[in-house]
């Protein structure tokens, strides 16, 4: 198989479409089917069941898809690191969603930098879900992900830190001035729906209340009485003064894991991976 016929088979899967797919790839569609076509004859598969009406994947293709992902991931991480190598800049990707684990990270990126032979770390804040696909697609080297929002799949991890939630406020709402709440109480409120998060596929779920990307988005918004949300209580931290955070008793907690794919050799993530179990 070459690294062309693997794009090619990744687009395809992923649009189930071969008209979006050649969009995708900037190309023409039959070259594009002739190619999956001379795929399956090579590996003596059906990877792509095909009808008039939909494309979808067979249990080979998805073994396939998974596999080509982590290959294309590590070709693409190559070509990145072996560009920098050679300008004589040791340094790795590191992606962090906006917003998130501010003073972990910030306490992470001081203790790595004082370790001997530290390499740059160029930081990339990214919007929800898109730190698992930057690490399967090699534009990433490792990332701080947070259960059980974000997926591991496929990927190795070590646990950094546990936390609660806290519930989201204007500081005039009646609420706002509890010790603590029920998430319960919290989805219940009328006035207020729940802020909704884009899913790992891009799209957002079901439901009444506004559309978010970013926690600057919804901080504005819950002060402005529009929504709330349920979120971990480190994602607070330096809160603006028109908000209230209010511990949820019986929201699950959060779980900030570090992770990198299992195929990475890399002796710079290993150390940052190191420093961070230390913390």
């Amino acid at each position: 198989m070459e690294i062309r016929e693997l794009r090619y088979f990744v687009a395809v899967a992923e649009e189930l479409h071969f008209g979006k797919a050649a969009q995708r790839l900037e190309m023409a569609q039959p070259p594009l089917s002739r190619a999956i076509a001379r795929l399956e004859r090579q590996l003596g598969v059906t990877l792509l069941e095909r009808t008039s009406r939909k494309v979808t994947l067979t249990e080979a293709g998805a073994v396939l898809l998974s596999d080509s992902r982590t290959i294309l991931g590590a070709v693409a991480a190559a070509e990145r690191r072996t560009r920098q190598a050679g300008r004589g800049r040791p340094s790795f990707v590191l992606a962090v969603k906006s917003g998130t684990a501010d003073e972990l990270l910030a306490r992470l990126l001081d203790a790595y930098r004082a370790e001997p032979g530290a390499a740059t770390v160029d930081l990339l804040l990214c919007e929800a879900h898109q730190h698992q696909e930057l690490l399967r697609n090699g534009q990433a080297d490792v990332a701080l992900l947070h259960l059980p929002f974000d997926s591991t799949a496929g990927l190795d991890t070590e646990t950094l830190r546990t936390e609660a939630q806290v519930a989201l406020l204007p500081t005039a709402h009646p609420l706002a001035g509890r010790s603590r709440i029920r998430a319960a109480e919290v989805t219940a409120l009328p006035e207020l729906p729940m802020a909704r998060w884009p899913g790992p596929g891009g799209g957002y779920p079901e439901g009444p209340g506004p559309e978010v990307r970013n926690l600057t988005q919804l901080f504005q918004l819950i002060a402005l009485g529009r929504a709330t949300v349920i979120i971990p209580e480190s994602a607070c931290t330096g809160l603006r003064g028109d908000l209230a955070a209010v511990p949820v008793l019986d929201a699950p907690p959060v779980t900030t894991v570090i992770a990198w794919p299992p195929q990475s050799r890399l002796r710079t993530v290993a150390d940052l991976i190191r420093v961070a179990t230390r913390l």
